[in-house]
Parts: C-alpha cells; structure tokens; sequence
C-alpha cells in the first residue's frame, strides 16, 4: 500500500503523520507550501505541490478538505493520473449527496471512494483516536482498513457511499446539543456562585458527563479558545449541511438551527476561528 495525503490543515498533518507513523505514507500534498515543506521535513517525505503528480504515485489517496466544492475539485484533479484499482478515502465533512456524486466519478474510472469523515477534533488526530464512520464499497474498506487503523481507534462501515458523511451530520447535530447544553449549564452554575473546577470534576463523572464538559469545561473556564479543538465556522459550515439535509427530507432541526444563529453571533464579533466551546462566551451573558 502506497498512500498519499492531501490537505495538511490541523487535522490532515496529524493524520498524515500517524499513517507515515504506521509505514504507510508514500507523498503529502497541500496547496500552500508551508505546511507541505514543513511536513516533508520532519518526516522526510515527498511532498508534491500538484495533486496529479501523488496521484500518479499513490494507490491509496486520503484526503481532508473543507468543503463540497473542495472535495469534487481534488477528485477531478485526481482522476485523469490515478492508477486503476485506487482507493479514494474522503477525511472531509461534506453533504452525503457530495460524497455520492464523488464515488460516482470515481467508479467510472475504475477506482473506488469512500467517504470517511471524522469525529475526536485535533486531540483525536494527534493521538490516532478518532471515530470514523465510512460509506463506500465494503471491499474497498476491508482493504484500506490498516490505513483506517493508523489514524482511527473507533472504525465502522456505516454502508452505501455516503453513509457516512449522513452519521457525521447526525454526529454534528449532537455535537451541538452537547454544546449548547453545557455551556448553559456552566454559566448558570457561575450565577450560582459554584466553583466551576469542582463543578466539571464531580457532574463530568455523574450521568451528565461527557467528552465535550471534561475536555472543553476546564479551557472554556479559564476563557481560552484558540489553538486547538474544531472551529465555529466549520460547525457552522457542517450544521448548513444538516440543515440541507433535513430540508431534502421535509423536515427540520430546531436545535441545529439555534446553534447556526448563536455561531453567526459569534463570527460577526471575530470568534469564528475559535472553538466551539466559545459559545460560553455568549451564555454568560444569560445572567
């Protein structure tokens, strides 16, 4: 197996780096050139500025993008130099419309696609513990799996090529209740005068506990919100897909649609590249 990797953005370099890790990694690609030299040079790895030339090369080829459009644009490029018989595993949240018409164009050429977003933010990739829901032809993800191992710890094949991407929005849309939920019930436990350091220590341990209280609670106590974890304006992003999705579907998400409102809030005040636990910042103001 030769894989590549394009996108070295906070989550793809620690990706990449836990399947060079692994053996697996033979070339990394990235549109700005400094994330790609700086990889290639605590790797010692090929590092390509064209999408074509690891494509050429890799008969496995992960990517992580940010967007719909992003995600068709690289599988085009891809296309016209990618060997037969080529694995395609898509790392990026995208509409699982998106990831179908990706393994279509795929399939055509003779390769195979799956969509396998992510779940765990940059702790998860760092420490190679990410949740990844793929969609796809089964074979394609048997035969890949050590690439899916290097980078998750949690790995199911969810079914048809994007059904992952459809459990991610699910996960997106619980990500936000969890937020929200959390950072309401933590400024109402500031109004109550409550150390909140015990607060997190004693309810993260009870029936209310969760990833998101025990990782986030203690940063988002001390109000620092940049330099790690998943943005605002890519939960924004992907509740925008969830919301479509749910449309197509005659149906709503009353939940997603608050968050969406509150992320806005926080974009138009310049939070939008902090992470999502900034949302504190705008329950505070509650009481």
């Amino acid at each position: 197996m030769q894989a590549g990797f394009i996108g070295l953005g906070a989550m793809g370099y620690a990706m990449a780096a836990n399947l060079h890790r692994a053996g697996l990694l033979h070339a990394v690609c990235n549109r700005g050139a400094e994330p790609r030299e700086r990889f290639a040079a605590a790797h010692d790895i090929q590092a390509m500025a064209d999408i074509g030339e690891l494509a050429a090369v890799c008969d496995v080829i992960v990517t992580c993008v940010s967007a719909d459009a992003d995600v068709l644009a690289v599988v085009d490029t891809i296309l016209p130099a990618m060997q037969p018989g080529t694995t395609i595993i898509d790392c990026s949240t995208v509409a699982s419309d998106t990831a179908r018409e990706a393994a279509s164009r795929v399939a055509d050429r003779g390769g195979a696609f799956l969509d396998a977003p992510v779940s765990g933010g940059t702790e998860g990739a760092a420490n190679g513990t990410l949740a990844m829901m793929v969609g796809g032809d089964e074979a394609a993800f048997e035969h890949v799996r050590p690439a899916l191992e290097a980078m998750g710890q949690r790995i199911v094949y969810m079914g048809d090529a994007g059904s992952g991407q459809a459990t991610k929005a699910v996960n997106q849309v619980m990500a936000a209740g969890i937020n929200q939920a959390v950072t309401e019930a933590l400024s109402f436990a500031t109004a109550l005068n409550l150390p909140l350091d015990k607060v997190i220590e004693v309810v993260g341990s009870g029936a209310a506990g969760n990833w998101f209280v025990q990782n986030r609670g203690p940063t988002m106590i001390r109000d620092e919100y940049s330099g790690f974890g998943f943005k605002v304006a890519l939960h924004h992003k992907d509740l925008a897909i969830c919301r479509h999705m749910a449309e197509t579907r005659g149906g709503q998400l009353p939940l997603a649609e608050r968050t969406l409102a509150d992320y806005e809030r926080l974009m138009a005040d310049d939070h939008g590249n902090e992470d999502i636990s900034a949302l504190f910042r705008l329950k505070r103001k509650l009481f």
